[in-house]
């Protein structure tokens, strides 16, 4: 069995080490206790981890720490909110951004201390936003941190979780809505434990379509943009709406209350837990210029069919918005 033998090559004398044979990775701890399989060579000891759903320890703790951050939220819109500005005027952060997104990293980091993380918070301060094949947690303390200022009800923390930079898993949590949206890899999407599923709609013109606006400090990006949505809204489609929070946006598509959202200028940490959200639940994601998602991109289109993704792509202009994965 090849495994067998990188197992018995790879291990060191008198040390023990773990090799978890479908996804090629070792670590002396994360394995251990699991069901496994011991090989000795000349006093040299491995353990071969045969393990079904690799990831699923990783989602558990993932939805332990967001029911246990979510509650720190909601606490928080009981009170005083302190703000911050980061690049503009709009562009705002929270005391409470800093602590959910501290909680998750330090819960998760006690768990699993070899994976990565890409923080919003963490980037903001300075922390690098570089996707590896490393195990990688991509978080979003709160998405729509205006809405929570606001206390406007679409309030929500995504958290992706990629490996070999191919999502795994995605959770979302609507934190005023009390709903927890989830998606394993082949395994569907669900709000609060029921199936969900995107509409199926092909035709546009009775499509409700979502996307954002906001200031851009380009005055040709704010034209581009207003442009967009008078060319979307002109097709005909049975109307634009922008409710503030883009994993929001997404888990509306995946569930069928809206059938398209596009966006430019946002980042993986408002993607990546939504993505797998969407594609679970049989939603197509897109690239702005109709080619594959890319999560480092900054745009994206997602819908309930290509059909409408493509009309999208076909009838909207981008604008550059830069990439996560290149600094500066």
């Amino acid at each position: 069995m090849a495994s067998l033998e990188k197992a018995r090559t790879r291990c060191m004398s008198g040390e023990m080490q773990y090799y978890h044979k479908e996804t090629n990775t070792w670590n002396t701890e994360e394995w251990r206790g699991k069901k496994a399989e011991e090989v000795e060579e000349r006093g040299k000891k491995a353990v071969v981890v045969i393990m079904a759903d690799p990831w699923k320890e990783c989602m558990d703790h993932c939805l332990e720490v967001t029911k246990e951050a979510g509650k720190m939220i909601q606490e928080a819109l009981q009170k005083d909110i302190s703000i911050m500005q980061k690049s503009s005027p709009v562009d705002l952060v929270t005391e409470t951004d800093q602590k959910v997104e501290q909680l998750i990293i330090s819960s998760i980091k006690e768990k699993f201390p070899t994976h990565s993380f890409i923080g919003e918070e963490s980037v903001a301060a300075g922390a690098s936003s570089n996707l590896t094949d490393n195990p990688t947690w991509i978080i979003d303390p709160i998405d729509g941190t205006t809405n929570f200022v606001h206390r406007f009800p679409f309030v929500s923390m995504s958290i992706g979780f990629a490996v070999k930079k191919e999502i795994e898993f995605g959770i979302v949590y609507s934190c005023q809505e009390d709903k927890m949206y989830t998606a394993r890899k082949g395994k569907g999407s669900f709000c609060n434990g029921e199936p969900i599923k995107v509409s199926g709609q092909e035709d546009i013109t009775k499509s409700l379509v979502l996307t954002e606006m906001g200031f851009k400090k380009d005055p040709e990006h704010f034209k581009t943009m207003m442009g967009n949505i008078e060319t979307i809204l002109t097709i005909p489609v049975h109307g634009i709406r922008s409710p503030g929070s883009a994993a929001v946006n997404m888990c509306l598509v995946a569930c069928g209350a809206a059938d398209a959202y596009y966006h430019m200028g946002i980042h993986c940490w408002d993607m990546a837990g939504g993505a797998a959200i969407i594609r679970e639940a049989g939603g197509v994601i897109m690239d702005i210029s109709g080619g594959p998602f890319d999560l480092m991109s900054r745009r994206l289109i997602i819908a309930s069919s290509r059909t409408i993704a493509e009309r999208i792509s076909q009838v909207i202009k981008a604008f550059p918005v830069g990439r996560d994965d290149i600094e500066g």
